[in-house]
């Protein structure tokens, strides 16, 4: 099936600002709450939420073999079940149907006051029912900065990491979407100098820029997925900010890795851009520096141009924008990621999230969190409103966003906003 949604010559009869990241051309789709508290899977363009709910139920999707209520549910999970030609051809028919040449909804009134929303109309949720979430550790650039800090130059990386995708199983109950508040963790640390640990809130709130991808039902258990065949079970990406504790992180990762310093909370943009939208800015993967193993081995780009960045802002201030990178930098791309995680048979399921671990590039500009960026704290960032920030402050927002420019057309994800409160205080209850 043709990607005809993603013809760089057309334009929607919705405005769309000339920067906007969600022209026709994407057609991301995300889950809102509606003025009338109704729930339903959505799309957007420009400035303009579209209800698919309601475009289905008055027959815009008719011919495309869809269930009744694929739309008018909580998750993405069961259209995302679906595959990969049913994913194509909705969004080729919004294309179509929010076409400048197309008056059938465009001169409807009725229908347009059912199906569109205004953003301000609207409550993002989170877009997917997130069963299982793996966060991997993928940036060549990220992992020798991190291991320099403990190792020297040539042991920076440990033997495994050239020969395999390094992940690690994270908590799916804290994934949360833009714009939920985050607590300060608290958690057992080791003071500097002190031989005995303390419980206290950590000093070292960090965020990690990262992106990560949604899978569709992809395998039985016991059953590889090939890595020729892995992009069919990837539906799109999001923005990812894996926050992380890095005092907490210190004491606790070893023998087993991250455990409290990751799980209180990871921020994700509630927009996901499929894999279609983004096929125009597949660019090639880092040379492998090391022979792969055969599983391993992919043709062809695997990788995409996403621009990144990451801006502080703190309470009443003006933003600083902290770092800019590149999704293109990761050294173990998503396809064989996802080839890494089945070749034991490990089953992928419908709404999965993979992170792609933090993304940093090779200036000290792009590196992807603070413990680089300030060097575990010796080098303070000074924000615009003269302050400066080792680490994450009560009350600072961290904010990400991320986009493809190429030709004129810009796709892009948003932004993931995610403000850092004090620690938790139980309210008490005044009679």
């Amino acid at each position: 099936m043709p990607l005809s949604a993603n013809n760089p010559d057309r334009k929607s009869w919705l405005h769309v600002d000339k920067n906007s990241d969600f022209p026709i051309q994407n057609i991301p789709f995300g889950v809102f709450l509606t003025r009338d508290d109704i729930i339903t899977i959505g799309t957007r363009i420009g400035d303009t939420a579209i209800d698919l709910g309601a475009l289905h139920q008055l027959g815009y999707f008719e011919d495309i073999p869809l269930t009744d209520d694929i739309f008018l549910q909580d998750s993405l999970n069961d259209f995302i079940a679906d595959g990969r030609k049913t994913w194509r051809a909705v969004r080729n028919r919004i294309s179509q149907i929010f076409d400048a040449d197309n008056d059938t909804l465009k001169n409807n009134t009725k229908h347009k006051e059912t199906i569109l929303f205004r953003l301000d109309e609207i409550e993002m949720q989170l877009p997917v029912q997130i069963g299982d979430y793996t966060d991997f550790y993928s940036s060549m650039e990220h992992a020798t900065n991190v291991g320099l800090m403990f190792r020297d130059h040539d042991h920076a990386l440990l033997p495994n990491w050239l020969h395999i995708p390094i992940g690690y199983h994270g908590r799916s109950s804290s994934i949360i979407p833009s714009g939920i508040p985050v607590h300060r963790p608290k958690g057992q640390t080791l003071p500097e100098g002190a031989t005995e640990p303390v419980l206290g809130p950590s000093q070292a709130v960090d965020f990690e820029l990262e992106m990560a991808f949604i899978t569709t039902d992809a395998n039985d258990l016991g059953e590889p997925i090939p890595i020729k065949e892995a992009e069919e079970y990837i539906f799109g990406l999001v923005l990812f900010n894996d926050w992380s504790a890095r005092d907490i992180q210190k004491w606790e990762y070893i023998p087993l890795g991250p455990f409290l310093a990751k799980n209180f909370a990871s921020s994700i943009s509630p927009w996901i851009v499929t894999l279609d939208a983004l096929e125009p800015y597949r660019v090639e993967s880092p040379k492998p520096i090391k022979p792969q193993l055969e599983y391993l081995k992919y043709e062809g780009k695997k990788s995409y141009d996403i621009n990144l960045e990451v801006a502080i802002q703190p309470k009443g201030a003006k933003e600083t924008v902290v770092s800019k990178s590149n999704f293109k930098y990761m050294y173990w791309n998503m396809v064989q990621q996802l080839a890494h995680h089945t070749i034991n048979g490990c089953p992928i399921n419908s709404g999965d999230l993979m992170g792609s671990g933090t993304i940093s590039g090779p200036t000290e500009d792009s590196f992807g969190s603070m413990l680089e960026l300030t060097k575990n704290g010796e080098n303070p960032i000074k924000m615009k409103d003269g302050s400066t920030r080792k680490y994450i402050n009560d009350n600072d927002t961290v904010i990400m966003r991320g986009f493809c420019e190429k030709d004129g057309t810009r796709i892009g994800f948003g932004e993931v906003s995610t403000k850092l409160l004090p620690i938790y205080k139980k309210k008490k209850i005044t009679h």
